[in-house]
C-alpha cells in the first residue's frame, strides 16, 4: 500500500510503501513514471537517492518490502544533496556515494531506530536542511510557468535568462532541459485527469497536447506504456510517483 502526506520540510512530500500480503505473494509495484522530482529513500537500513527520470523506472526485486521516502519538488533537491541533478538523471544511488559511508550509515541507523521510519527520515532531512542552502526560488518560478503550459522561451523571459542560460540552469536543477521538463509536467497533468476518469481526448487537450494521438505518443515515449494500460493499472492501485521507486 502506498500512502503520502505533506512533509514538514518545505516543498517535499513524505511517503511510505508497505507490502499488502492479504492476497498471497506480493506483486511488484507499477512502473514509476517521470515527474521531475528526486527522492531520499530508506529501506531496511539503507539510504538511497532517486534521481530525476526521463522514462519509466521499473523496480526490481524487493519491491514488496517496506519503504519510506521524501520526495523533493523539481529543482529543490540539488541544494539539499549537494549534487547537480543531471549527475543523477535516470539513476538510483546509495546516499553513501554522495555524503560518505560513515555519515550515511549513521543517518540510516537514526531512521531505523525511529518508531516510524517515515518520521525518522523526515527528521534527518530537516536537520540536514537547516545547514544547507535553500533552493533558488527561480527554479520554482520556472516550474510554475512550464506547468501552466507556458513556452520555454516565455519561461526564459520570465526568469530573466537567455534560452541557453535557462537550459544550463535547468540541467543542474532538474536533470534535463526545460523542454523535457515541460513535456513531463504536461504528461503528469494529463494522467491526473485520466485517473479522475476524464476521457483521453479531453485530458489531452486540457493538459496542453494537440490531440489524443499526441498524448498517446508522449505516453509511449516518456512512460513506455499506453493510456489504456495505465488507466487499467490505476484502477488496481495508485501508481507511485517518479522518485518513489524501491530498488536501486
Amino acid at each position: 500500500m502506498y500512502q503520502e502526506r505533506p512533509s514538514r520540510l518545505d516543498g517535499c512530500v513524505s511517503w511510505t510503501r508497505t507490502a499488502d500480503r492479504r492476497d498471497g505473494p506480493v506483486h511488484l509495484v507499477h512502473p514509476v513514471l517521470p515527474d521531475g522530482c528526486m527522492d531520499l529513500l530508506w529501506n531496511e537500513g539503507r539510504l538511497l537517492v532517486a534521481g530525476p527520470d526521463t522514462t519509466a523506472y521499473h523496480p526490481g526485486g524487493g519491491a514488496g518490502e517496506a519503504w519510506a521516502g521524501l520526495r523533493f519538488a523539481p529543482g529543490a533537491a540539488p541544494a539539499f544533496f549537494g549534487v547537480r541533478a543531471q549527475e543523477l538523471r535516470d539513476r538510483r544511488v546509495e546516499l553513501a556515494d554522495l555524503w560518505g559511508a560513515a555519515k550515511a550509515r549513521a543517518l540510516a541507523e537514526r531512521v531505523g531506530d525511529a518508531t516510524d521510519p517515515a518520521v525518522g527520515l523526515e527528521a534527518v532531512a530537516l536537520a540536514r536542511a537547516a545547514h544547507t542552502p535553500q533552493p533558488d526560488p527561480l527554479y520554482a518560478r520556472i516550474v510554475r510557468h512550464l506547468d501552466a503550459g507556458g513556452t520555454v522561451a516565455a519561461a526564459a523571459d520570465a526568469a530573466g535568462l537567455g534560452t541557453r542560460q535557462l537550459h544550463r540552469r535547468s540541467l543542474d536543477a532538474f536533470g534535463y532541459g526545460p523542454k523535457t521538463l515541460a513535456r513531463i509536467l504536461r504528461l503528469q497533468r494529463a494522467l491526473a485527469l485520466v485517473r479522475r476518469g476524464v476521457p483521453y481526448a479531453e485530458a489531452a487537450l486540457a493538459a496542453g497536447c494537440a490531440d489524443q494521438a499526441h498524448l498517446a505518443r508522449e505516453m509511449r515515449a516518456l512512460a513506455g506504456t499506453t493510456l489504456s494500460a495505465y488507466a487499467a493499472s490505476a484502477k488496481r492501485e495508485t501508481p507511485m510517483p517518479s522518485g518513489s521507486s524501491t530498488t536501486a
